[in-house]
């Protein structure tokens, strides 16, 4: 099989570097891709916002296959014109790619088919928005409807906090992302990340995994693209699971079904596990980043042909397994993030990954033959153990090797996890 892999970031990495394990792969194209990408596939100078451009490439190559890998692409149609030409693609049409980019379309899918989520109200301007928050009080949290590179969301514990979030989206930080803004309740309760494969009619559960998306230590500071992750994810038990799959997955797949716009891709569903069960933060439309990355280290199947069941309609004639053994992923990032910092700084040297362990290209580019920082998060420095402590103690050791003095990471990841299995 002849595939093209869309993308650029350590998901990608992580998405080439399992396909290209698959013995049905006979050509493996990526575009733009990274210095790690290119260990695996042949890269493409291609603008991927350029859907005709690629369209002829892939015409061009006789590409039987094509992945995308990040969200924009998703949102802006390039599965539809691929589709449209004929090529068979995993990820969802640009309508049913609204279940990520748009934090309101998803909200109101969920009030339509009765999905446990946070109460909300959408607002166009900002007087409205904050009387309903002042009205609402604090903790509340305020959301940029639009694709905001995980940046666009305030969990706010002060009525000032809420208020000043308001400002930034309709003020402009997080550009047309900020033109309509989501004010939820607050749920309290653990994170988890569950992800799902569709075919527009069947499901398969995939695994779970914890992220910690603040860039502090202790979960503080502000919310970044995700500065680790870990794999599976404590706290979805065997119960949790199935009622994600019964309270959220299913009717999410039957609304999508119903309304016309049948949701092929991965379901990436951010929920919260409260008292009451789970309840849906967020859904994203591709696999998560960090998470991707421990995923595909406890994956012992196949991966290409699970991705190519999704694009045509067999889902249900193929499975996962799974590997018992957890991952652990480290985001290096450059200094500053998630602020401004400097670019195309040096990486003097990754170290030899050992069985189980990988070093994930995300931020980097080739300059003058040497590799630098061009990203904000840079590399994901992931291992497996045979417990999270253990995991995490590879990665640790794996990222200490690393010789990059711009770089800087959270030493706590998986911290949760650990306690729970020290209590």
């Amino acid at each position: 099989m002849k595939v093209l892999l869309i993308g650029s970031g350590g998901r990608e990495h992580a998405l080439a570097w399992k396909l290209a394990q698959s013995p049905l792969m006979t050509e493996f194209y990526a575009a733009p891709g990274n210095p790690g990408i290119a260990e695996h596939a042949t890269l493409a100078a291609l603008d991927v916002d350029d859907h005709d451009a690629v369209i002829a490439f892939c015409r061009e190559k006789q590409i039987d296959f094509v992945v995308v890998g990040p969200e924009a692409p998703l949102v802006a149609g390039i599965a539809d014109k691929l589709r449209a030409a004929g090529f068979a693609v995993f990820g969802p049409s640009a309508v049913a790619a609204q279940l990520e980019g748009s934090k309101g379309f998803t909200k109101d899918i969920c009030a339509r088919y009765n999905i446990p989520t946070g109460a909300y109200q959408r607002f166009n301007n900002a007087p409205k928005a904050k009387a309903y928050i002042r009205e609402e009080g604090a903790p509340i949290v305020v959301k940029a409807d639009g694709l905001a590179a995980g940046k666009g969301v305030t969990v706010a514990m002060t009525l000032d906090e809420a208020l000043a979030a308001v400002d930034d989206c309709f003020e402009g930080a997080f550009g047309e992302a900020g033109a309509e803004v989501v004010v939820e309740a607050y749920l309290d309760g653990e994170e988890a990340s569950f992800f799902c494969l569709c075919d527009g009619k069947s499901a398969l559960p995939l695994a779970t995994a914890q992220d910690h998306k603040r860039v502090g230590e202790g979960d503080t500071g502000p919310n970044t693209g995700g500065m680790g992750a870990y794999s599976p994810a404590p706290v979805m038990t065997g119960e949790m699971t199935e009622r994600t799959m019964k309270e959220i997955i299913e009717p999410t797949i039957r609304g999508m079904a119903e309304s016309g716009h049948p949701f092929t891709g991965v379901f990436f569903a951010g929920l919260m596990i409260t008292a009451k069960g789970p309840e849906l933060i967020e859904y994203n439309v591709r696999f998560g980043d960090p998470e991707c990355q421990v995923l595909m280290m406890r994956l012992k199947s196949d991966l290409l042909p699970l991705l190519f069941a999704c694009a045509n309609g067999t889902l249900d004639q193929v499975k996962a397994e799974w590997t018992d053994d957890p991952a652990l992923t480290v985001v290096m990032a450059s200094k500053g993030y998630p602020g401004s910092y400097e670019k195309n700084t040096p990486i003097i040297a990754l170290p030899e990954a050992g069985e189980g362990e990988k070093v994930f290209h995300a931020g980097t580019a080739l300059k003058d033959g040497a590799l630098v920082a061009t990203g904000g998060r840079v590399l994901n420095v992931t291992a497996t153990g045979r417990t999270v402590g253990e995991a995490k103690d590879r990665a640790y050791t794996l990222l200490d090797r690393v010789k990059w003095e711009n770089g800087f990471c959270r030493r706590d990841i998986g911290w949760r996890a650990v306690e729970r299995e020290n209590a």
